[in-house]
């Protein structure tokens, strides 16, 4: 049986989980009793039923781990002859405080990870950066995350104090295009965007050095595949991020990143977040997931 997942975040896409819920109702009563008519004519009757991305996001998985399944192949495998056997992953620095914050990356460090992201855009951004670079060593990636907390004005005096500490980028140091493109001419410091992905035409603007991607906010693998393309067109370089999925979605993203052979550090190591879930074959080794060899998605949806 061939599942998907739909991964509503409230706080950073606005959406709620009553309306991805009555999202999917609709959907579900678009394919009830429907024959398997081909995958993308299924996928359209839900788009016109309830054009909500993340609801279509777990119907898009289903229907590829489904082809999976038939094929007896894994979802990368149908999307490449020569996918990535594992993935690059960053560990996320939540603590403000600078100690604290230097504890979690000697930890990361410890346990493999070769690329940190650190929040920024609260408290004493500079001082936190040090101890994390101190505790973390000189060959350790960082890249820090404002989610949009600066103008555009003054953006590049706060990144140039932060690449002191060598920065590897910097994400949504401010939000929408037109502020990004101005931030990325004043700044050596390597740009991306995320939150200002969900903007009409920003995917394909080519702002930014890089653009993160994410299964739930594009409306699944068939369209984040197709995002991809556009990021690369413009120039860019796309990477995948999580927006704390559960399994089926950090493997449909593996797989899609697998596929394009994405080798900058993604957002994926999220799912020791949740109290009580075993990442099992997601976990992290070495500071990357290996990308499911079963067929399908190749894993299970948490219980």
């Amino acid at each position: 049986m061939a599942f998907g997942e739909a991964a509503p975040l409230e706080p950073y896409d606005g959406v709620s989980l009553e309306r991805c819920a009555a999202a999917l109702e609709a959907h579900a009563a678009v394919l009830s009793g429907r024959a398997l008519d081909g995958g993308a004519a299924m996928l359209d009757a839900c788009r016109a039923a309830d054009d909500l991305p993340q609801a279509l996001a777990a119907v898009d998985l289903a229907l590829w781990s489904l082809a999976g399944l038939r094929e007896g192949r894994p979802v990368s495998a149908l999307l490449t002859d020569r996918p990535l056997d594992a993935v690059p992953v960053n560990a996320v620095i939540g603590a403000d405080d600078p100690e604290a914050a230097a504890a979690e990356a000697a930890r990361a460090v410890r346990a493999g990870f070769t690329c940190l992201k650190v929040k920024a855009g609260v408290g004493d951004d500079a001082a936190r950066l040090r101890a994390v670079r101190a505790a973390a060593g000189p060959d350790v990636l960082l890249r820090i995350d404002a989610n949009g907390a600066w103008t555009a004005q003054e953006a590049p005096a706060r990144l140039a104090e932060l690449a002191e500490a060598g920065l590897e980028l910097a994400e949504e140091p401010v939000h929408g295009v037109a502020a990004l493109r101005a931030v990325r001419a004043a700044s050596d410091v390597p740009l991306a965007l995320d939150e200002t992905g969900a903007l009409p035409g920003a995917i394909g603007a080519g702002a930014t050095d890089a653009v993160c991607l994410k299964i739930s906010r594009a409306g699944g693998i068939s369209a984040l595949l197709a995002q991809a393309a556009l990021v690369r067109a413009s120039g860019a370089e796309p990477y995948l991020a999580s927006t704390l999925d559960g399994p089926l979605g950090i493997a449909a993203a593996l797989h899609c990143a697998a596929a394009l052979r994405v080798t900058r550090a993604c957002g994926l190591a999220t799912l020791d977040l949740f109290e009580g879930l075993d990442p099992g074959p997601l976990a992290v080794r070495d500071g990357a997931i290996r990308v499911p060899r079963e067929p399908g998605l190749g894993v299970k949806p948490a219980e």
